[in-house]
């Protein structure tokens, strides 16, 4: 019995995160503020995450953003700066919604490409990992043709473009709305990115057939959470990598109750290898204890490991 309300509250409060992202912000601030406190214990998202790449919020110029992202006369857009932690390298300002403003015609746009929209709700914890792996492997990227699939709002892949030497990197996302979004903020730092050639792309996974081009390497940080995706995700990985013996693609997924370990079993059935690491980089490891044992609880004060730490996964043909 206990289990069962206990289902039927994290249910209810899930209902709220949407209600709570569609609302007006200045309605019911009393309301508002109590639903904040309830939502946090449910909701793994987190503003900051592992916090290993500063960041911090710039002004949007008002001229730059299109009517469509605007509601009740108040931007729906945020300018945010990420400094890189690596002597020398640019700074990159990448155009993403403000968080919690989700709208109707998101959910519509959804139904329409069999998609989800987790892309448009924020930088996720696991992307700011992703990116600061690839800057700690910079040297695996150099020369590679790289692409970064359900990328959201693709930190990692505009890291790869502005530090590695990459030849090529394609920031894909089956949301066309994403896909807006990176293309203009692709633009925004054309110059951070050197000789790389850099492109996006809406890329659905069950469309592997329209699929012309192959990557030396693959890069997703928690696209293995809807198990419905799995096969297609699956097949396009397979799709993408190129024959040569170095091409891989390089996954940081939390387990998320079974959904990984169902996850590899796809790719196992599909005849490709895969090897799992659980500590595969120093910093990463001591924020995540650090989460565990109090030492920053109240940063991430709904931290779990099964939800929210990246293992990283490395898929080969």
């Amino acid at each position: 019995m206990e289990n069962s309300r206990t289902k039927e509250k994290a249910s209810s409060l899930r209902w709220q995160i949407l209600r709570h992202a569609l609302l007006p912000r200045n309605s019911h601030p009393k309301t508002h503020e109590e639903s904040e406190t309830r939502i946090k214990r449910i909701s793994r998202r987190t503003t900051h995450g592992f916090n290993l790449i500063h960041c911090h919020e710039v002004k949007v110029n008002a001229d730059d953003e299109c009517d469509s992202n605007k509601s009740n006369g108040s931007t729906m857009d945020m300018r945010v700066c990420y400094t890189l932690p690596v002597p020398g390298s640019p700074q990159l300002f990448l155009t993403q919604r403000v968080e919690n403003h989700a709208q109707l015609s998101d959910f519509e746009i959804c139904n329409r490409y069999n998609i989800d929209n987790t892309g448009l709700v924020c930088n996720w914890p696991s992307e700011d990992v992703l990116a600061h792996f690839c800057l700690s492997q910079a040297d695996i990227f150099r020369s590679k043709k790289v692409i970064e699939l359900g990328s959201g709002y693709g930190l990692a892949g505009f890291v790869i473009a502005a530090v590695t030497e990459a030849s090529e990197v394609v920031i894909s996302d089956g949301n066309p709305q994403v896909v807006y979004y990176t293309q203009r903020n692709i633009e925004a730092n054309s110059r951070a990115f050197g000789d790389t050639v850099v492109k996006s792309m809406r890329l659905h996974w069950d469309q592997e057939d329209n699929i012309a081009d192959t990557f030396d390497i693959i890069v997703a940080s928690d696209c293995t959470f809807f198990k419905d995706f799995h096969g297609g995700l699956v097949r396009i990985v397979k799709r993408l990598l190129s024959k040569s013996a170095s091409s891989e693609a390089i996954f940081l997924s939390p387990k998320r109750g079974n959904s990984l370990d169902l996850f590899l079993g796809v790719v196992e059935e599909n005849g490709l290898n895969f090897s799992v690491t659980e500590k595969y980089d120093t910093e990463v490891w001591k924020r995540h204890e650090g989460f565990l044992n109090g030492e920053n609880r109240t940063s991430w004060p709904s931290y779990e490991k099964d939800h929210c730490y990246p293992l990283l996964i490395r898929i080969t043909l």
